[in-house]
């Protein structure tokens, strides 16, 4: 046993958030608590949490995610359980480490020994895909995401969404398979129109086809379309999950949690369960940072229903000379070459990767909370992003 002698975190460019672990042994473990656009909130409930969690059991991690959720009275959302995760990721990875163990071996063991893998072309207002398309192929990628448009208006010119089907065609024509993400961007007038005319072109999956609020418009458009509905990044726990799996009938194929907005591997993994018994494939969300990544990967190292998974190597985010190695120490730059389309399963202690603790503390100082983008029509409203 050991106690938590410190948590500290750290703001880094591109836009993402480290939480580092320390005992009272001086053992360590790193987390991510990401939460794109909202940062200095995430960082304000560390705060707290920080001074609360300071000497309890490291070991404690369940005892410590449970303290998060139901001590606090007002529970989820996206904030608590973003910086929920950064903990309970450096948690497990200080656990593991301490035990020189794999995480995924404290979840059941591997289930395989490769994870199928998949990487993003096109931007935010997407365009040059098979270009891009077919500098992912070179890379070793088998299937791409992109976004299905730009910012659509909530009745807009049926026009407006001829260019997805080209670039989707693009694309397919090359022999990738492509995931097309609405992004919650399209309403249901649109949305409807949008999944039809893409059902002959066969695409991975529609992403969000609309925001998670409208659950029974979700339903309605399952039973409309033969094409696999795939939604969960801002589903942020397993109580947000139920609705969509209960009846009068289960209204997705994939779930796409993002470990760091449903409170870490300890949810992640429970959402998992909970998709396996209603048949729906797990595709973790992920568009972010090397912890995030590398704990997204040890669920999806051990989850049966595992199916495919998000990186982020030079998505359109990743700006300013930061990309998805840049924090990771020398001997972990290699660890997600990608090969036909998968990356092998990482073997190392905790996490499996090792982070540039001198390289993150340089460039968190003076660090800019990254702010969301945002669209405006040209009536000057606002649109979904």
């Amino acid at each position: 046993m050991g106690k938590i002698a410190s948590i500290e975190y750290f703001r880094v460019p591109p836009r993402w958030l480290f939480v580092k672990i320390t005992d009272e042994d001086g053992r360590a473990g790193w987390g991510e608590a990401s939460l794109e656009g909202h940062t200095q909130a995430v960082e304000g409930c560390l705060d707290a949490w920080a001074t609360q969690y300071t000497g309890l059991e490291a070991d404690d991690i369940e005892h410590i995610w449970q303290m998060s959720w139901r001590k606090t009275f007002y529970r989820g959302g996206p904030v608590f359980m973003s910086a929920l995760a950064g903990i309970d990721i450096a948690l497990w990875d200080l656990k593991a480490r301490k035990l020189n163990v794999p995480i995924y071996e404290l979840l059941g063991g591997k289930l395989r020994s490769k994870l199928k893998v998949y990487a993003w072309i096109g931007g935010d207002r997407p365009d040059d895909v098979e270009a891009q398309a077919s500098a992912r192929k070179a890379q070793g990628f088998t299937a791409v995401k992109m976004n299905a448009t730009s910012d659509v208006g909530w009745l807009d010119s049926p026009a407006a969404l001829d260019s997805c089907l080209a670039r989707v065609s693009a694309v397919r024509a090359l022999g990738l398979d492509a995931g097309v993400d609405f992004h919650g961007r399209l309403h249901r007038p649109m949305a409807k129109q949008l999944a039809a005319r893409l059902a002959p072109l066969q695409p991975l999956f529609i992403e969000e086809p609309l925001l998670s609020e409208h659950v029974e418009g979700i339903r309605t458009l399952a039973q409309q379309s033969t094409l696999p509905i795939a939604l969960g990044e801002r589903l942020h726990s397993r109580w947000d999950l139920k609705p969509f799996l209960e009846p009068p009938g289960c209204c997705i194929d994939v779930l796409q949690p993002d470990i760091c907005h449903v409170g870490g591997i300890s949810e992640l993994r429970r959402m998992a369960a909970m998709a396996e018994a209603y048949d729906v494939a797990l595709a973790p969300h992920c568009p972010l940072g090397p912890v995030a990544l590398a704990a997204s990967m040890q669920v999806d190292a051990a989850a049966a229903n595992f199916a495919i998974q998000e990186m982020s190597l030079g998505i359109h985010y990743n700006v300013g000379g930061y990309d998805l190695l840049s924090y990771l120490a020398e001997g972990s730059r290699d660890a997600w070459r990608v090969e036909d389309g998968y990356v092998q399963l990482m073997g190392g202690p905790g996490l499996g990767i090792e982070i540039d603790e001198e390289k993150v503390r340089a460039a968190s100082r003076g660090a800019e909370a990254w702010v969301s983008p945002g669209f405006f029509g040209p009536g000057g409203e606002l649109r979904e992003w």
